[in-house]
């Protein structure tokens, strides 16, 4: 397939297909595929002759730049036209959640945009002999669409979060936040963790306790877990396994065991960790992205069997903690080409199949990054993929939300990672996670939502995507949710 590329009206000479990959039409990125750009279009190479949809990284004036889908196409020999095809996807979109939500409604301030965005769109169709004039038409189509269905989003959104606040529909540990333990020694970071989260995750790497086989360092956790504790939070651990190359033991790492030691070696550690703090914990992060991050390879049985093992340990630990099984990349980007990985929707469902038994999935969501799963998404997408793991028969826990408050360089610029409107800055920040937040938990099957950083550090996965700075100076997005939060609690 190839697909034409215009900006301006103009076809352009110049373009980065960032964050691209193919999907079929169930949703599941497509293998062994190639995507560039040459001479004006975008060429996209694949295996088999079955329809597919094209997903990339796409500027709409005004709106920023968001990873955006076309719909499902057939193979031809003529070239797409990328801007119509991918205005075409969101309308569908729209009249899809339309229909899913029962919203019919005029939007105030809205009245008539999602009428202009469609007669535009069939503007442009008629015109696709003349591709210039198509692309036009399509480029401001899309810029109505972008703006009708984020209020779409955030409309819904709002009235069913206050329906479920109103019933009382939310827990005091609903509102996390993960911590740096090398930070709890502060005063002033824990006295603003305490003043904003009844909830908070302790951080737990393989790598830093057990760095010589059979020999373990709790002290960092110990220090953080009994401090805690003393200040009654609703304290949640892990990832107790997560078989990333910086998660990992290097003498694991270098052993060359097989996968039945492997288990056995895993099993024993979390059981160490649980037996340890059984009594303190009120919720295990087990097992964290093995659909998407497999250092060892596994093959799909060996990743089933240690989810299940991992849960087992909990369990027979003497733990009886809520136990979460956290899935990387929702929608699934990294299989197309990631060796050893499966779709996330595919692992949820065969690990529910085999009967393991667990208690909730998290789902991890940070944007802001030139990485698989990290490209910016508007909000209809999320609430959209959230709406998709509603027949999945566990609670839903959001886990290391991260948005940035500064734009970065490099994998962080936002040309290659994506951009909300304008340049990342504090209120940026804090508007965005206002309406990220607001629709999460309008999902009655949501159970919590998990920060990923407290503060600041050019180490995290988001740089400046803290709700502190690193001076721990309270951020607008800490306003933001702490008056989320006072909502969400007042009788």
């Amino acid at each position: 397939m190839k697909f034409h590329v215009f900006q301006d009206g103009k076809a352009v000479e110049s373009f980065l297909p960032c964050g691209a990959y193919l999907f079929g039409t169930d949703g599941i990125s497509v293998r062994r595929t190639k995507i560039g750009f040459k001479k004006g279009y975008v060429e996209c190479v694949r295996p088999n002759m079955e329809t597919a949809g094209l997903a990339l990284l796409w500027p709409i004036q005004g709106f920023g730049r968001i990873l955006l889908p076309t719909t499902c196409l057939p193979e031809r020999d003529r070239p797409y036209n990328l801007n119509v095809e991918i205005v075409r996807a969101k309308l569908m979109q729209i009249t899809n959640r339309r229909e899913d939500w029962s919203f019919f409604d005029e939007i105030e301030g809205m009245e008539g945009v999602s009428q202009q965005s469609q007669d535009l769109f069939i503007d442009a169709i008629q015109n696709i002999g003349d591709p210039e004039r198509a692309s036009q038409l399509a480029d401001e189509s899309l810029r109505k669409a972008m703006v009708y269905s984020e209020k779409l989003a955030v409309r819904q959104g709002k009235s069913l979060f206050d329906r479920r606040r109103k019933s009382h529909g939310f827990s005091r540990g609903c509102l996390g936040c993960r911590i740096d333990p090398a930070l709890m020694s502060k005063s002033a970071y824990v006295d603003k963790l305490a003043e904003l989260f009844a909830s908070v995750t302790v951080p737990v790497n393989w790598a830093r306790i057990e760095t010589r086989q059979g020999h373990y360092d709790f002290s960092d956790l110990d220090a953080c877990i009994t401090m805690l504790s003393r200040r009654k939070a609703v304290l949640s651990a892990g990832p107790l396994l997560r078989f990333s190359k910086e998660s990992l033991p290097d003498w694991l790492l270098q052993s060359g065991m097989g996968f039945e030691k492997m288990r056995e070696t895993a099993y024993q550690f979390v059981s160490k960790v649980v037996a340890r703090y059984a009594a303190m914990v009120h919720r295990w992060y087990v097992i964290s992205g093995l659909n998407a991050v497999n250092q060892f390879n596994f093959n799909f049985e060996q990743i089933l069997e240690m989810t299940r093992a991992a849960n087992m340990a909990v369990r027979a630990a003497g733990s009886r903690a809520v136990r979460v099984i956290e899935v990387s990349c929702p929608w699934g980007e990294y299989y197309a080409t990631t060796p050893g990985s499966i779709p996330p929707f595919v692992y949820m469902d065969m690990v529910v199949q085999s009967g393991t038994s667990f208690d909730a999935f998290g789902l991890q969501m940070r944007f802001g990054k030139d990485e698989s799963g990290m490209h910016l998404r508007d909000m209809m997408q999320i609430s959209s993929i959230l709406d998709c793991f509603a027949p999945v028969a566990k609670p839903l826990h959001i886990t290391d939300v991260q948005i940035p408050s500064e734009s970065g360089k490099g994998p962080f610029s936002v040309d290659v990672a994506g951009l909300w409107h304008r340049k990342w800055d504090q209120a940026r920040q804090g508007q965005w996670l206002d309406r990220f937040y607001k629709i999460v938990l309008s999902k009655p099957f949501v159970e919590a939502v998990n920060y990923g950083s407290l503060a600041d550090d050019p180490a995290e996965t988001i740089p400046h995507g803290g709700l502190l700075t690193e001076q721990l100076e309270p951020k607008e997005a800490f306003a933001t949710l702490k008056r989320l939060h006072v909502s969400m609690f007042k009788r």
